[in-house]
């Protein structure tokens, strides 16, 4: 799917809501709409469901498309997610991915070489293209619970097939710093993104949840002057800047609170709902 344009669709119409100027509903998932246990409120249901026709709620997620199914199954989702942090827009509807991206190994490898040099002890991980992709990690990686991760104990494999992002991490070595050590070895050739605590991703050059979530919008016709977009992680605040709107839930990241139109109750407390409850008053 790499370089293909986007199937052509019918231009979205943008009626006015009584009560509310909002079309577009982006919310991420983990930390955000999921619960710290990863599941979704009875509440956070029924807020979705009240999202007038007319409006579109995009999920926005850094999970690849094979790892969100189950909780957009969950929710009863239809039509476009943005999934693996803006490098696959998927359809939930015929379970195909309409468009995605990957990274060029050559330069993944390059730059992780670079960071592994400055930083013995990198834990190195990639996510493997295409609908069906999962994790191939390196020995050291993986957390207790990262049960669908696929172990492998020869590096070569890592670059041996196409890959959508590549994931880092480093025991002795707080996010932010990693982050800024992975900018200065990558420089302009990846995106380096921060979804997860503890995980820093490298992404094709310019693939964002902005960038993902436009080009979302693009094809349904939206616009970003009416769309409201709620996260929790560094990687939501590219979305932000897109979007007319946006809201950080309380249990948000620093940088994210502080890049927030408004700021909601926890994903704990709801926060989500409780937003989509104001803004579709009746």
């Amino acid at each position: 799917m790499r370089g293909r344009p986007l199937p052509q669709r019918d231009a979205f119409e943008e009626p006015e809501f009584p009560g509310g100027r909002y079309t577009l509903v982006a919310t991420d998932l983990d930390g955000t709409l999921l619960r710290s246990d990863l599941t979704i409120s009875a509440r956070t249901r029924c807020a979705l469901a009240t999202i007038p026709e007319g409006a579109v709620h995009i999920v926005v997620t850094g999970r690849p498309a094979s790892g969100c199914l189950a909780f957009l199954a969950a929710i009863g989702y239809r039509g476009v997610a943005v999934c693996g942090q803006g490098g696959q827009l998927y359809d939930a509807d015929s379970h195909r991915l309409l468009w995605s991206t990957g990274v060029d190994l050559d330069v993944a490898r390059r730059a992780v070489g670079l960071l592994a040099a400055e930083l013995p002890g990198l834990l190195v991980a990639v996510g493997t293209a295409g609908l069906h992709g999962g994790v191939l990690s390196a020995p050291g990686f993986s957390k207790r619970g990262e049960k669908s991760h696929q172990l492998t104990t020869d590096s070569e494999r890592l670059w041996a097939a196409p890959i959508e992002k590549v994931m880092i991490r480093h025991p002795g070595v707080d996010d932010e710093t990693l982050a800024a050590g992975a900018r200065e070895a990558c420089g302009s050739d990846l995106t380096v993104t921060h979804g997860d605590a503890g995980t820093i991703e490298l992404l094709p050059p310019g693939v964002t949840k902005g960038s993902g979530l436009a080009r979302a919008a693009d094809y349904l016709g939206l616009t970003a002057s009416r769309a409201v977009a709620f996260g929790d992680m560094p990687n939501d605040i590219p979305m932000f800047a897109w979007a007319g709107h946006s809201v950080a839930v309380a249990n948000a990241h620093a940088s994210v609170l502080a890049a927030a139109g408004e700021i909601c109750a926890s994903n704990d407390e709801d926060g989500v709902a409780q937003v989509i409850e104001r803004l579709y008053r009746r």
